[in-house]
């Protein structure tokens, strides 16, 4: 390891931070909750109707806590272990230790669990008592709750939520089987150590709730598990590792990061249980009043989407499944606003309805609908995953969204071009403008899209797709050579995030280096430092594309300000306000080393690279990119970039590759044979032979 002690995945502390919110969470595809908390939330499950709607809370039986009898004054210390997704706490005195491990079980993934371990250390024979602190009753503000018969030991809740997303609409129903909590566990005289196991398990129905519990009981009686579930979640680490020689506070940034994104993903052996999107503070947090209320923006597709791509293509798959269900909530809101297709919602529940609280985003911001087709589009072009459009539902998606687009423009006269009037763009401080920048060109990358799939697909296109995306209007100053962020920009104008900055990455929009640097000059100065915590990610993409390697690594360092000791949670600004476990501000990290260190760009045929790293930094390893069937490792240093082919796909089979550099040399990449050569830049592609 470079610089620093200790294991840079591994996060310990002897105090918990003052702040509730920022204590670590526990999260799987289906449920998640913050450690000492006595509610956690289930996946889809909401309650309210339109710009109301929450996540349910839940009331959480693991909301425990160990406390030693008052005259031993013993150590205490708390753990997040990244490696194996567990957060413990551990109580240590001269003659015993108490263990508390808390974790959500990342295959059986409406089962959460936690033990209590107490050890003897000396030779007493008195019996060692440990107090339990629980506020856990029965009850929610949000679900109608009656208590079934115990089962298999178990108490038993179940109920529907009382209010639904839209008029008419289901009330998701939640199953709960948990553990009875005694106010206190002892150590017998005779005895030198005990685990006690305390299982929640929450479903939909009555029969996953009951399947889940007994599958949980009896690994537990086996004693394995907390092995069944480390293994689980070990071997997506293994498969998701992203390993960095630099500084410690980097690397444990990086981990701290795949942590938090990866506890959202589906396990990869769950292909039939459908997906629930994922929100800016994740599924531990979306109560009413807190983290956006649960609900899925943007910050899903354009900023966790990508990395999830590269690293696990099965739940990139399951995020665009999310969107595919919710398509008919997203006609819906076009028809109601007087236009064609789908326009997807600024926040998005269980419907695909509206649910933002406040109307302007969610008439404005209609950058949303592009940003979800992108998504699609970097999935296409990285899986070729024809069946996701053939029989899944995707090409109606494609389709509606450029539908909506066509009938979202207007055509001026006076500039022959089409523009697109009245939005919100990324950057919130502006509203009501027309042309704005990000807005136009992602329309602009909807309509290509929609254009090449068609044609891949073998169906028609309407001509009215090209011809629009050709005749969109993107501002342009030829004076300085930049992109104004709407029609009547002002240089120097405030802006609240990225917005102009995402032409370059992710949208790729064509542009000369010169231009680039001039948005990234222009903007930079201007952006509210205490904005949201994924826009500087951005920027130093930006200069990482230009080599300005110094200039990336400080935009990079402000990340650093979002990121609360000790377990790694991030605020969504520096202050601490706005979304806590802010995933977007993550999402935007890694796609730093990611996409900017490596210099990854996905492109219709092909995977560029072209890597840089700020001075601190010596070494990357990437153990699975996923590409056209294939996973590669790829380890780049400032001197040499080393890939192999490490696993291709047999159903369907994966595309023979090969790496070519701009200088034209060519190296097939075969299966278990690594080759390596001087870094530079070039493309991995499907091989012609």
């Amino acid at each position: 390891m470079a610089d620093g002690e200790g294991d840079p995945g591994v996060f310990m502390a002897t105090a918990l931070p003052g702040d509730p919110r920022l204590l670590p969470t526990v999260t799987s595809a289906f449920l998640g909750t913050r450690v000492f908390r006595d509610i956690l939330h289930a996946a889809g499950v909401y309650s309210g109707a339109a710009g109301d709607t929450h996540r349910a809370d839940v009331p959480s039986p693991l909301g425990l806590r160990m406390a030693a009898p008052a005259a031993c004054s013993p150590a205490e210390s708390f753990t997040l272990n990244t490696w194996t997704g567990t957060f413990s706490h551990t109580i240590q005195t001269p003659g015993y230790t108490a263990t508390h491990q808390l974790y959500a079980h990342h295959s059986l993934v409406h089962l959460m669990a936690s033990s209590i371990t107490i050890r003897r250390l000396d030779g007493s024979t008195h019996p060692i008592t440990i107090q339990l602190q629980s506020l856990f009753t029965p009850q929610s503000q949000d679900l109608d709750l009656t208590p079934g018969p115990d089962f298999q030991g178990a108490h038993y809740i179940y109920g529907q939520t009382l209010v639904p997303e839209v008029e008419g609409g289901p009330r998701p129903t939640v199953h709960m089987l948990w553990t009875p909590i005694p106010p206190s566990l002892t150590l017998g005289g005779e005895e030198r150590e005990r685990c006690w196991q305390f299982l929640t398990a929450v479903a939909g129905s009555e029969e996953e709730a009951k399947r889940s519990w007994s599958s949980g009981l009896s690994l537990a009686a086996a004693g394995s598990l907390h092995r069944s579930h480390v293994r689980s979640w070990a071997a997506l680490r293994r498969g998701c590792s992203v390993e960095l020689d630099g500084p410690l506070a980097l690397r444990q940034a990086l981990h701290g990061c795949l942590y938090y994104l990866l506890s959202a993903i589906p396990p990869r052996d769950s292909p039939g249980v459908p997906f629930h999107g994922i929100s800016p503070g994740g599924l531990s947090n979306g109560t009413r009043g807190e983290d956006y209320w649960g609900h899925i923006f943007w910050d899903q597709d354009t900023w966790m989407f990508p990395n999830i791509l590269l690293l696990c293509p099965e739940a990139a798959r399951a995020i665009l499944q999310y969107r595919i269900r919710t398509l008919e909530g997203a006609r819906r809101n076009a028809q109601e606003q007087g236009y064609e297709g789908a326009k997807f919602p600024w926040e998005s529940a269980a419907t695909g309805r509206e649910v933002c609280p406040e109307e302007i985003y969610g008439a404005q911001e209609i950058h949303v609908t592009g940003d979800v087709l992108m998504a699609f589009e970097q999935y296409y072009y990285t899986t070729q995953d024809q069946k996701l459009f053939q029989e899944d539902g995707g090409w109606e998606l494609v389709e509606a969204v450029a539908q909506y687009w066509c009938s979202r423009m207007v055509w001026s006269e006076e500039e022959q071009l089409y523009h697109i009037r009245g939005v919100m763009p990324p950057d919130e401080y502006h509203s009501q403008v027309d042309n704005s920048a990000y807005t136009n060109a992602v329309a602009r990358r909807s309509l290509n899209f929609a254009t090449d799939l068609g044609r891949d697909l073998l169906l028609p296109v309407p001509e009215e797709w090209e011809d629009r995306a050709r005749k969109i209007k993107v501002p342009f100053d030829e004076e300085r050579k930049y992109h104004p962020e709407y029609d009547g920009y002002s240089p120097g104008e405030p802006v609240k995030q990225a917005d102009v900055v995402l032409l370059g990455f992710p949208l790729m929009h064509p542009m000369s280096a010169e231009v680039r640097r001039n948005d990234l000059e222009m903007y930079e100065p201007i952006t509210d430092p205490a904005g949201p915590a994924m826009t500087w990610s951005m920027f130093a993409v930006g200069w990482l594309e230009l080599k300005e390697l110094q200039r990336a690594w400080r935009q990079l360092e402000k990340c650093f300000s979002n990121i609360t000791e000790p377990f790694k949670v991030w605020v969504e600004n520096s202050d601490g306000s706005g979304a806590v476990n802010f995933l977007t501000g993550m999402g935007g990290f890694l796609q730093v080393i990611l996409f900017g260190f490596t210099g990854f760009r996905i492109t219709r045929s092909s995977l560029l690279f072209d890597p840089a790293f700020p001075e601190d930094i010596t070494k990357l390893k990437v153990s699975s990119i996923s590409y056209l069937g294939n996973k590669l490792e790829v380890t780049i240093t400032r001197e040499e970039i080393r890939m192999e082919v490490i696993e291709t796909s047999q159903d369907p089979p994966g595309c023979p590759l090969e790496a070519v550099l701009e200088s034209g040399q060519r190296f097939p990449l075969w299966e278990g044979q690594s080759i390596s050569f001087p870094t530079a830049p070039g493309w991995i592609q499907r091989s012609p032979s």
